[in-house]
């Protein structure tokens, strides 16, 4: 949580931390991932057999070895809108006698060469001497073309352990032991007036609630994740109170991006930071009508898909590869700051997506592209971890026009010039993140809490906003340095920086 006072012109900024002001757990699952069967994000991403730079099984040990700098806790799987038509029994046995289908989300054409058993080897690569355990898979049910039938048997097949059929269909598959699949979600986007089979709020809610009751049945220790929309709806205001008292976290999605404005692209996030408190207060709201007992652990808010995008610039039924600049670096930044100084609701969050498709990350033939939005995203994932700490900042503020238009409508005094969280972790390292996101002005800075200490300095930035990195060219990366923390830090013009240094 972060705390504001708005300066003049003429007055001096401040920044106010306190290492032994602890308000909240940030969970780790705050860096996750997302792999759909979408543009190349599965094929040519992170699947790419006879690449050179690919093993055995067809995956690209570039992407891997990326992956784990960013020591992905969890990633969510096969989508997205995909899952709206996907048969989860065409991707699994022998790939020879896996059908192609078309694929309607996207309009292209699924080979079914990249399945279940797949997805669930590439992890276990993933994780290998990760010091956090594996990497957990997060599955979406169909809810469109799906059954329950054909859900119940997913989970079985994933998680079976008895001698029953799914069970035995993945032991002949060559997978003697269950996968473990904790994570579930009921559906995607069902909402959308995209979707296969889109539903009302009141017809999903009576489908959610009777699948969930089945799946606990079959495996009463699975989490499900209830599909909301973006936090601010009577969409997730009905399907809440409906199924709230049988789901464990509730997902919403948002985007944001706003063409060639720089101010309104890096100041849009803050309408997420405004969907999650609105979100957890619905939630709050539903478990109190609903009288849900104290014992049931939070509702979290699952927020399994966010990122930078704009779909006329990227669209997705032509793969969505979006070239990022640093602007939009330091609009992910926000983002993040956001997920810490809200980390009381967040239980996971899952950019979209890992590779390729407004991605991070990109592959080429001959080797991997990290893009601008790559470092703010490796800082975080590296160091923000432990506690979201009170913070109160002091600055001027950006009063302008916002992209959504009502944002402008909730930020009573502007948008801070400095967006700011911080965090303590287990070994008592504070991290302090600050996003200035004004074009043109470097901003002296008391920075109140770090007086003498070593402070290690790493900052993200370029001449210009508009930079971008490319196979053949990188504008954007991380510069490290050290401050002794006396005197004012003067934050650069459109940089992200991140101060940490032992308290």
């Amino acid at each position: 949580m972060t705390t504001f006072t708005k300066i003049r012109e003429n007055e001096t900024a401040l920044i106010e931390i306190d290492a032994a002001k602890r308000l909240s757990k940030i969970d780790p699952m705050t860096y996750g991932g997302f792999t759909e069967h979408m543009g190349r994000c599965i094929y040519g991403g992170i699947y790419d057999p006879g690449n050179p730079l690919s093993d055995s099984d067809g995956f690209r040990k570039d992407v891997i070895d990326a992956l784990r700098e960013l020591d992905v806790p969890v990633i969510r799987y096969p989508g997205g809108n995909f899952c709206a038509t996907y048969h989860w029994q065409d991707g699994i046995g022998p790939r020879e006698k896996r059908p192609s289908r078309p694929e309607l989300a996207w309009l292209g054409t699924e080979t079914n060469q990249f399945g279940t058993d797949e997805f669930m080897a590439w992890l276990s690569v993933l994780s290998k001497g990760r010091p956090g355990g594996r990497v957990e898979p997060y599955i979406c049910l169909n809810m469109g073309t799906g059954t329950l039938d054909e859900a119940l048997a997913w989970v079985e097949y994933c998680n079976g352990t008895r001698n029953t059929y799914y069970a035995n269909l993945r032991r002949a598959n060559g997978h003697p032991e269950p996968y473990r699949v904790k994570y579930w979600a009921l559906g995607n986007e069902v909402w959308g007036p995209w979707q296969v089979e889109q539903m009302t709020a009141e017809d999903y809610a009576k489908k959610a609630n009777q699948w969930a009751k089945a799946l606990r049945l079959l495996d009463p220790d699975i989490v499900l994740v209830l599909c909301g929309q973006d936090g601010t709806t009577s969409w997730d205001h009905t399907v809440l109170q409906a199924c709230v008292p049988v789901v464990d976290m509730h997902s919403i999605h948002v985007y944001t991006a706003a063409g060639t404005s720089h101010i309104k692209n890096v100041t849009a996030p803050l309408a997420a930071e405004r969907a999650i408190r609105i979100a957890a207060s619905q939630i709050e709201l539903a478990r109190i009508e609903r009288g849900v007992a104290v014992s049931k652990p939070p509702t979290k808010i699952c927020f399994d898909e966010w990122n930078v995008w704009d779909p006329d610039r990227a669209p997705g039924d032509k793969g969505a590869e979006e070239t990022y600049t640093l602007s939009d670096a330091l609009a992910v930044a926000v983002w993040l700051n956001v997920f810490v100084r809200q980390s009381r609701y967040i239980g996971m969050a899952n950019i979209a997506q890992t590779v390729n498709v407004i991605s991070p990350l990109m592959t080429t033939e001959k080797g991997i592209v990290k893009q601008s939005t790559w470092w703010p995203l490796l800082l975080f994932s590296k160091y923000m971890h432990g506690w979201t700490l009170a913070t109160h900042v002091r600055a001027g503020t950006y009063n302008g026009e916002t992209f959504p238009s009502w944002l402008q409508g909730t930020l009573e005094e502007g948008a801070s010039w400095l967006d700011v969280s911080a965090s303590v972790d287990e070994q008592g390292y504070v991290n302090l993140a600050v996003v200035n996101i004004n074009e043109s002005e470097d901003f002296e800075v008391v920075v109140k809490g770090v007086e003498g200490k070593k402070v290690s300095v790493y900052t993200v930035t370029a001449p210009q906003v508009s930079a971008t990195n490319t196979a053949a060219k990188e504008e954007v990366s991380i510069a490290e340095s050290e401050w002794n923390g006396d005197g004012p830090y003067k934050f650069a013009k459109h940089s992200f920086t991140m101060l940490r240094w032992k308290s």
